[in-house]
């Protein structure tokens, strides 16, 4: 670097790359590496260190996605504790955290690390929970770890060895392996720098196995990503160059002042100096575009190498098998990435495939990917130790064992998991008052608890704390209240509807009954008559059609459909008013007007909880109603005896609580009922630390106690009670509305103005029809040409019978024809009696 240099190729490693990049920064001389693939090694801190590989970041993307792809949450990192190990392992754990992974444990080694250091090291991850063990090391220090690992039985059924693009070199550099290392990472998997096939790389791959190859190679060295991206780094600063001069750009150096004032030491610093076109060269690095060896080679905005790709490798036998793929813009997949350049990016996980692998231990099933830790250390279960509703969990007497309905559930879907749970009860609560649920959950994070089992709702805030099995019992909160037989009264048959529902009814049966009086009354003598009985005609087929006994027929069309349609609509009501009424007289009543937690809301009266439940908080924080009017209850008898006071007597109006407790309350207590609907929906789980296993496996073995009935059975067992429940509580009855049956109501009134439509372009047709031509009067002038005679006539043509208005227009018609036939009589009789008279005037003249 003495010597005026403007451009460094190197190092080979990232510790000494840190040191270097310094050095190159001050000088301004582009530093470009193809094997210091340490992440935090960025152009933005370091400008003038050009990566010309892809950066470890991109890997532990890619083993993050494999992790995630195959559903571990837990992994080991087993890695060289120099700047280069550190940092990719930073960078996985950075991607691990966005898919919510983790890296539970570190295992760090020192970059010379002794067989015996890196057996201790093994031992303790062997202890871990985890069995997914990620490896990030380098050609020296990895296969040492694989052989001991294997010595230590490490490499069998259960466990997942995921190696960094190290082991993928290693494999490539000393093709063929021998059968001993290999032996050693049998299942590993690894990924691979992926460069595309090309001409170019077969040429050159032709070229390299010519070189290390035969009797002038002193070694037989194999072809891994480290030569193809070297030879591309050197062409790509040719080329660099070239276009610095074709520029016109002159290499000049000056000295740096911070150099020459450092004296008495035998670095000699002063010769060192600064390249002050380094910045023209850098830039014209940044912009080669070209096609090399490794395949297209361009730089990005961020300074990266464009498509970064791996290759999936599954070690199996005496070589390797490609799995997939993996790339930053399709993710993993079993089609090369340069094919999928050209569609959408879809990094939806269904589109996420690998093909299948065979694991260590020789076997294809997915490895759980954990254990509970061989260290003898027993889970420590909390359970609640509370004062009501034994049914769902108590301590038996005298004894450290518990027993009740979640108990139950919890042994036998301990039972169904595929390996064995240690674990302990530890009661929680002092015996005397229920315990908080929120601070049993809360001290799991704490590390008190491994685990609580009991009747603990699945509620916002204590998911934020832990995780949840799959609820294995449905429960959300519902109002209690006391309720009575209903005393009858004078008025009761009338309490089936509101005031507005009895009104519009009486008007349609008013108005169904006028319409079909004006549809039959031109054609039925029923409908008929003098005004007063015409009245009463109409009343009496109104009402009397509610019966069904109306004795007088239809018989024109429209009137028949309107009967039709209403004769429906009455059926309707007739149902719907004796059901309802049968309910009314039948039906306990409320104490008090609570309906359910609306009203209860919009009230001031006393309100009773269960003492620990969350109702407390979940009234106060979300539906806002004041602390002050909160009573808390602790047994059974407590509840009930507040609700019989009630909020005179010193008790509550109501009481709430989760559905499973109410059920229990209900069974034996026939005075009280659920009022409304559930207001919340919540469930019971069993609650482990956040990311644990267990809650997977306990969730699924609680779906297969679904399905096999065996948690019914534990249900029936324990909750299954017989009194109010099988009999059904009554609830107080709604009066029927209007908007019940506002549709029958349109439909039939629609009918009605549909008919008289009808009917009244029909009578216009026929007056227009019997009446366009009316003799005319003595005086000359129409009959009915004035507008209040015209409507005179409408309204008494309307009136009549349809039989007498055809008989009269027949009658006139016919009288219209006599009168044209002897009016031409009389003429041809004139004419001859003319005739006679002029003969006779002739013959006298003559």
């Amino acid at each position: 670097m003495a010597r005026q240099t403007v451009a460094i190729i190197g190092p080979h490693s990232s510790v000494t790359a840190h040191v270097i990049t310094n050095i190159a920064n001050e000088l301004q001389v582009p530093l470009l590496s193809f094997s210091a693939l340490d992440p935090t090694l960025s152009s933005l801190q370091f400008p003038f260190f050009i990566r010309t590989c892809h950066s470890d970041l991109f890997q532990m993307t890619a083993i993050a996605d494999l992790i995630d792809y195959y559903g571990w949450k837990d992994v080991i990192a087993v890695y060289p504790d120099d700047d280069n190990g550190r940092n990719g392992i930073g960078a996985l754990g950075d991607k691990l955290a966005e898919r919510r992974c983790k890296i539970s444990y570190k295992a760090a080694l020192s970059p010379q690390a002794s067989m015996e250091e890196i057996t201790n090291v093994l031992v303790q991850v062997a202890l871990a929970e985890s069995r997914v063990i990620v490896v990030h090391g380098n050609t020296l220090l990895g296969p040492q770890v694989f052989t001991v690992a294997k010595n230590l039985g490490m490499m069998g059924t259960g466990y997942v060895w995921i190696a960094t693009a190290f082991l993928s070199a290693l494999l490539d550099i000393n093709y063929p392996p021998s059968p001993d290392s290999m032996d050693e990472i049998q299942g590993v998997l690894t990924p691979r720098i992926y460069t595309p096939d090309s001409q170019r790389r077969r040429s050159f791959v032709s070229r390299w196995k010519n070189l290390t190859s035969g009797n002038t190679a002193n070694v037989k060295l194999g072809l891994s990503f480290l030569p193809l991206f070297a030879y591309d780094t050197v062409y790509v600063l040719a080329r660099a160059l070239d276009a610095f001069f074709k520029e016109g750009n002159q290499i000049t150096f000056s000295t740096d002042s911070k150099l020459s004032s450092i004296h008495g030491n035998n670095l000699n610093l002063e010769a060192l100096k600064i390249f002050n076109e380094g910045n023209m060269l850098r830039s014209n690095i940044y912009e080669v575009n070209m096609v090399g060896v490794s395949g297209p080679f361009k730089f990005t905005s961020d300074r990266n190498l464009a498509n970064p790709a791996y290759e999936i490798i599954n070690v199996i036998g005496t070589g390797t098998r490609r799995i997939g793929y993996w790339s930053n813009y399709s993710g993993l997949s079993v089609v090369p990435p340069e094919t999928l350049y050209s569609k959408p990016v879809n990094l939806a996980r269904k589109n996420q495939k690998l093909f299948p692998v065979i694991w260590p231990g020789n076997t294809d099933e997915r490895p759980r990917g954990w254990v509970f830790p061989n260290n003898g250390r027993l889970l420590k279960i909390g359970v609640p130790r509370g004062v009501s509703y034994q049914e769902f969990v108590s301590q038996i007497k005298g004894t450290d064992m518990f027993e009740g309905f979640c108990i139950d559930v919890f042994l036998a879907a301990v039972n169904l998991l595929p390996y064995a749970v240690p674990y302990r009860f530890i009661s929680y609560g002092d015996g005397k008052n229920n315990p908080s649920m929120t601070e049993l959950v809360r001290l799991i994070t704490t590390g008190e608890f491994d685990g609580a089992v009991g009747d603990i709702a699945i509620t916002t805030e204590r998911t934020r704390m832990v995780d949840f099995t799959q609820p294995y019992i449905e429960s959300g909160l519902v109002v209690v209240a006391p309720v009575g037989k209903a005393e009858s009264h004078a008025l009761a048959f009338l309490a089936p509807f509101t005031p507005k529902m009895w009104c519009v009814t009486a008007v349609f049966f008013i108005l169904v009954g006028a319409v079909v009086w004006i549809l039959e009354h031109r054609v039925n003598d029923e409908f008929r008559g003098p005004p007063k009985k015409q009245v009463v005609t109409i009343l009496w087929f109104s009402f009397s059609t509610m019966f069904f006994s109306h004795r007088e027929n239809t018989v024109s069309t429209l009137g028949r459909a309107v009967l039709i349609i209403w004769l429906f609509v009455v059926l309707i009501i007739n149902s719907s008013y004796t059901a309802s009424l049968t309910s009314i007289l039948t039906v306990q009543q409320l104490y008090y007007s609570i309906k359910g937690i609306e009203s209860l809301v919009n009230s001031k009266e006393p309100i009773g909880y269960t003492q620990g439940s969350f109702a407390k908080n979940y009234l106060v924080q979300e539906i806002h109603i004041e602390e002050s009017r909160l009573v808390p209850l602790t047994t059974p008898e407590d509840i009930a005896r507040a609700l019989r006071n009630g909020p005179k007597n010193g008790g509550v109006a109501a009481y709430i609580d989760e559905r499973a407790y109410t059920d229990i309350f209900l069974s034996s207590r026939c005075d009280f009922t659920v009022v409304g609907q559930e207001f919340t929906r919540n469930g019971w789980g069993f609650a482990f630390p956040r990311d644990s296993p267990l809650a997977v496996d306990m969730s699924t073995a609680i779906l297969q106690m679904i399905d096999s009935g065996d948690l019914q059975r534990i249900h029936d067992k324990w909750l299954l009670s017989s009194a109010c429940l099988s009999q059904g509580a009554k609830l107080e009855v709604e009066r029927l509305q209007l908007k019940s049956f506002w549709g029958l109501y349109a439909i039939c009134g629609l009918a009605c103005l549909l008919a008289l439509f009808m009917y009244l372009i029909q009578i216009l047709k026929q007056y227009h029809k019997h009446y366009s031509k009316e003799p005319e009067s003595p005086d000359g002038q129409n009959v009915g040409s004035s507008r209040s005679s015209r409507l005179k006539t409408f309204l008494s043509f309307a009136d009549e019978r349809e039989e007498t208005v055809k008989s009269r227009s027949k009658r006139r018609k016919m009288e219209r024809i006599s009168y044209r036939t002897t009016e031409g009589s009389s003429s041809i009789d004139s004419n001859k009696g003319y005739a006679s008279r002029r003969s006779e005037y002739a013959s006298e003249v003559l």
